[in-house]
């Protein structure tokens, strides 16, 4: 079992992945992240640990030791919260269904008008009520 909160986050939350580090620092996804205490490491491989859902942050080891935790100073002013998160993935989901249901009516006008008058006539889907069901017994 682990000692910490932090040693469990890097157990099951953090991805590790080897990199150089260079003379402006250590780069990954496209981010620069640079240290003053990674400069005696110029050229040697470290591993970086990062969690997925967050990539301005990472936490870097050289030979199993933690030298330091980088944030990238490209995003080191952007705050972005669960709300912001949320409204992101309702957006992608509305713009899904949209085109999706530009597909369907674009392949619709292809389709036999048997299958349109099928789709028409379709029986609505059934509404379930959700109630608490007593018995007798239960009395």
């Amino acid at each position: 079992m682990p000692g910490s909160l932090n040693d469990l986050d890097l157990l099951l939350v953090m991805v590790a992945k080897p990199r150089i580090v260079r003379r402006d620092g250590v780069h990954f996804q496209g981010l620069r992240f640079m240290s003053p205490i990674l400069a005696p490491y110029v050229g040697e491989t470290v591993t970086i640990r990062y969690d997925p859902r967050d990539f301005g942050e990472i936490q870097v080891f050289h030979n199993n030791r933690f030298l330091c935790r980088d944030v990238s100073p490209d995003r080191a002013h952007e705050i972005v919260t669960l709300k912001d998160i949320q409204m992101a993935r309702s957006a992608h989901r509305r713009a899904l269904r949209t085109r999706i249901k530009e597909r369907v009516g674009a392949v619709s006008e292809y389709l036999p008008e048997s299958t349109k008058l099928r789709r028409a006539t379709a029986k609505p889907a059934i509404k379930r009520h959700n109630t608490l069901r007593t018995y007798e017994e239960d009395d």
